[in-house]
Formats: structure tokens, C-alpha cells, sequence
């Protein structure tokens, strides 16, 4: 046996003594990390605990302090994700890099166009291409959809088939499964499994550690910009063991206690129906007669694949698409109510994504704090924003929401996921709300901050709330629901009890692999 074959495969990454700092804060410090090729090795901490700024180290997105990278056994230096991807390295964001008013087809060959000659873009070469990799990997997309009418799902996979695209070796992915059922879970992991026999190497980065234990072969845990622990697979032996590792506390579950559902309708919906607009009318319906009840203290979940109607629903009920059918908060009917009237008279909103539609990321807390709410206390002063009470408000938000931040006074982008989210959830369960439409309430947050969200929706239930609760997250769903119906293509098609549905079992309703047989 010669001493070439003894010798230590080459890492396809390797991170040596990585330090970066801002200013105030040292957000990564002395980071070593190797992962080997063919390989999912899971990246796991608290939000804030520096995951997200070592990948845009390694993306090419920062650059490092201190420190070396290697790619192959190389050492590399990158100035912008361009280098990274031409020695194979694709990042797919948590939060999409993609141009709305595209086709999924330009999406994905935005800045690697293939050309003909004095022609311009090869659309036919483009599509052929697309479609091998989409139906190699299980990555279901029609490449002439325009982005801005997909699901958040179907976002995702735009975004995988993106990287894939350009040729990528390593795969950087960050919380990857936020926004899957556990059959395409099953599915997702098929094709990680696939894309590591083929010898890609895949960084998994995500909370639901669980999942983490099922994909990865080896497991890095960052914690206060450092790492802390890398392991393989085997030598941890559960999910606790992992969370204490991250956080040093055990996981926290969604489980509510007793019921506190009341006899009293905070917001009732009558045959809401939402129609495809399309030119000379005649669209499909996108929200197919929908009718429930949510009562004071109750907590009513929505399980569905994404893309099947839970956004219409959310927008026909704030009133930001047009609808048909009745629409009925604490007695009043508000259809025909503008979106401003709506959020006065106390509907809540935490949105589904928060950088779009939650928060101006280039604006202090406690402008964000007034976002939505202006026109009411504490931040109305006749025509004018009182500055001084939205200041001490957003404080107060900060101190009972647990946001972990040096001031209100700091950009909204310079917060970790989780502290936005719990910014986010402070400001809407301001002021009493009549009632709470809760989208995803927990995606890309760590397990500390997913727990205090969970509390203060507990909280609020015991306290009256009525709450809308629609999450990707089955265990979230069952566990805080008090009542849970599936939609699918825009019906609702079951009613069912979450004291007796198991996560599969619900998935199955979700994805029409089990019909309904229990009465709505």
C-alpha cells in the first residue's frame, strides 16, 4: 500500500481562524471549520451566533479580518460571490435573491445567459437545461411563470435550480426545509442523498434539529460568533444533546395547556372566494369559498402546502386583494373596508416574510415600531409622529419581547433573524389587537427566540386573543392550534382535531395523498 493512499482526503472547504468585525460587535472570531467533499455537514446556532456572516464570508459576499479559506487545498480570496462561484461555490439564501418581474426561465440564467451568436439569449438551450436538472432532482417549476405569482415553495427550488445552474460544487443552504411538508422534506433529503453520491458537498444550515440529525454526516455548532463543537453524526446522540450545545437549555415544544376558547366570534369569514385577475375576467379561483370561525381565546391553524391560497387568504382579510364573500370582525362587517381602516380597528399582522413586508431594514427600531401603525397611539400626535412615546413603546418592546439589540435607535438590518421576528411580533401584539393573523411566526428563528415567540402567542390566547396561526412548521400547527383545517387549491378540505393528527398524517391531507373523511 503506498503512503499516497494513507494519505487524508483533501477537504472541499476548509475555514481557518476566521474573524470578522463591525463595528461594536465581533460577529465571527477565530472560526476553524473543515468539511469534507461529498459530504451534508450541518451548521447549527442561535440566530445571532454568527452562521449567516461566516456563509457570506465564504460566499464572497464579506470579506474575512483574519484568516484563511481553502477550497480543494487551495487558498482562495474572494471579492465578490462572482469568485465563489467560479470555483463552485452556490449559496440559496433564506431570504430569496430574486427579481419579481422575471420568468423563473430568467431568474435562473440572470448573469449566466447562454448566447447565440448575434442573436442574444438561447432561451431553447436555456430550457433544456432547466428542465434536466429540474426533473434530475425532483425540483418541480414551470420556467415561464413570473416570480411574483409563486409561492414561497416554489421560490426555494427556483433558487436551488439557480445555483445548480451555474455549476456549483458546494452548495451552501440556509434553512432549506422552513418552508416544506414532511413528505417533501423526505423528498428534498432524497436529492441532497443523490447530489452527494454524485460527489457534491452540501452545507446544511438550520434550527430543526431533528433534521439535522436525519441528513447530516458531520455537525458544526456556532455559538457567540465561535465554534463551540464539530462532531460527526454519530457521536451525538440526540436532538437535547445538540440543543444544549447551541443554546445550553433543552428544546422547547408548541404544546398549549388548557383550552381557552370562548364562545365569542372575533372574525368570521363567509364563502371568501378570490379569483385569478386576469384580462376580459374568467381566471381560476385562488381562494375557493372559505367559511370558519375563530373565537376569542382560539387559535385556529392553517396547514397547507405552500402556494394552495393561505397568501390570498391573508391578503383578501386585510383587504389588500379583492374578494367576494362576507368578511366579519366582532360583529361589523369589514369587506368593503380599506386596509387601513382594517389594521385601526385591531387586526394584528405578523407577515410571512419579514424583509419584505415586515420591516424597512434600513430604518431604526423604532421607526419600524410605528410601521403599520401610525395613525394610531402611541405613535399618532395630530398630524405628526410623536417621536419621544414611539421611542419609549419600541423599549418597552425591547425589554418584554426579549430584543437583544444596543438600542432602539439601531438599524433594523443590523438585528439577527430572530430579534426582527420578535420586534415584529411585539409591534403587532401592541395596543390590545381584536385579532391576529400569524404567518409563519417562527421561521428562521433559533430555538431560544422560537420559544419566547411561542410563549407570547400562548400568552395572548390565555389573555382573549383570537389567532390565525399558518406555518409550515407541522409540529408549530398542531401544537398551538386549537382547531386546524388543510387547505388545498384553495379549498378548505379538512377539519381536524390537533389532540389526534400526527405530523405525516396531516401532511397526507396536505398534499391530496389523503382524502378528507372527517366533517368540516
Amino acid at each position: 500500500m503506498s503512503a499516497d493512499t494513507l494519505a487524508p482526503a483533501i477537504p472541499a472547504v476548509e475555514l481557518e481562524g476566521i474573524t470578522k468585525r463591525f463595528p461594536g460587535v465581533v460577529a465571527n472570531h477565530d472560526i476553524r471549520l473543515s468539511i469534507q467533499t461529498g459530504t451534508v455537514h450541518a451548521i447549527c446556532g442561535e440566530n445571532g451566533a454568527g452562521k449567516s456572516t461566516l456563509m457570506k464570508i465564504l460566499y464572497g459576499m464579506q470579506k474575512p479580518d483574519e484568516g484563511q479559506i481553502k477550497v480543494n487545498g487551495e487558498t482562495v480570496s474572494f471579492r465578490s460571490p462572482s469568485d465563489a462561484i467560479d470555483v463552485g461555490i452556490g449559496m440559496v439564501h433564506q431570504h430569496f435573491m430574486l427579481a419579481d418581474n422575471l420568468t423563473v426561465l430568467e431568474n435562473i440564467v440572470l448573469g449566466a445567459e447562454p448566447k447565440k451568436a448575434l442573436v442574444g439569449l438561447d432561451t431553447r438551450a436555456a430550457r433544456k437545461r432547466i428542465q434536466e436538472l429540474a426533473e434530475n432532482h425532483g425540483l418541480r417549476v414551470d420556467p415561464d411563470r413570473l416570480v411574483e405569482d409563486l409561492g414561497v415553495g416554489d421560490r426555494q427550488r427556483v433558487e436551488i435550480l439557480k445555483v445548480l445552474y451555474r455549476g456549483a460544487r458546494v452548495l451552501i443552504l440556509d434553512e432549506p426545509t422552513a418552508v416544506l411538508v414532511p413528505q417533501e422534506v423526505d423528498e428534498l433529503f432524497e436529492n441532497l442523498r443523490e447530489l452527494k453520491a454524485e460527489g457534491l458537498t452540501v452545507i446544511f444550515i438550520s434550527h430543526k434539529l431533528d433534521e439535522v440529525l436525519s441528513i447530516a454526516d458531520a455537525i458544526t455548532v456556532i455559538r457567540r460568533g465561535t465554534t463551540v463543537a464539530s462532531r460527526a453524526r454519530s457521536e451525538v446522540k440526540n436532538a437535547r444533546e445538540l440543543a444544549e450545545l447551541m443554546v445550553g437549555s433543552e428544546l422547547p415544544t408548541p404544546e398549549t395547556r388548557e383550552s381557552t376558547v370562548t364562545d365569542t366570534v372575533a372574525l368570521r369569514l363567509d364563502g371568501l372566494t378570490v379569483a385569478e385577475h386576469q384580462a376580459g375576467g374568467g381566471g381560476r379561483l385562488l381562494l375557493d369559498n372559505v367559511s370558519f370561525d375563530i373565537r376569542k381565546g382560539e387559535i385556529l391553524g392553517i396547514a397547507g402546502v405552500e402556494g394552495n391560497g393561505q397568501s390570498e387568504l391573508i391578503e383578501a382579510i386585510m383587504g389588500m386583494r379583492p374578494s367576494t364573500g362576507t368578511i366579519t370582525l366582532a360583529g361589523e362587517d369589514i369587506s368593503a373596508w380599506s386596509t387601513l381602516k382594517r389594521r385601526e380597528s385591531g387586526i394584528g399582522y405578523i407577515p410571512e416574510d419579514r424583509h419584505r413586508q415586515g420591516l424597512l431594514l434600513e430604518a431604526s427600531l423604532w421607526e419600524n415600531r410605528v410601521l403599520g401603525h401610525q395613525t394610531q397611539k402611541p405613535a399618532k400626535n395630530g398630524i405628526w409622529i410623536n417621536r419621544r412615546a414611539s421611542k419609549a413603546d419600541t423599549e418597552r418592546i425591547v425589554k418584554d419581547y426579549d430584543v437583544r439589540t444596543p438600542g432602539v435607535e439601531t438599524l433594523a438590518l443590523a438585528l439577527s433573524g430572530g430579534n426582527q421576528q420578535k420586534l415584529i411580533v411585539g409591534r403587532e401584539m401592541s395596543g390590545e389587537p381584536a385579532f391576529l393573523i400569524a404567518a409563519h411566526p417562527t421561521r428562521g428563528v433559533d430555538v431560544g427566540a422560537q420559544a419566547a415567540i411561542w410563549d407570547h402567542l400562548r400568552e395572548a390566547r390565555a389573555a382573549g386573543l383570537a389567532v390565525l396561526l399558518i406555518s409550515a412548521d407541522l409540529d408549530e400547527l398542531i401544537g398551538l392550534s386549537d382547531t386546524l383545517h388543510v387547505i388545498y387549491s384553495g379549498k378548505l378540505v379538512a377539519r381536524l382535531d390537533p389532540s389526534d393528527v400526527t405530523p405525516e398524517r396531516l401532511g397526507g391531507y396536505m398534499t391530496g395523498a389523503i382524502t378528507a373523511t372527517e366533517e368540516m
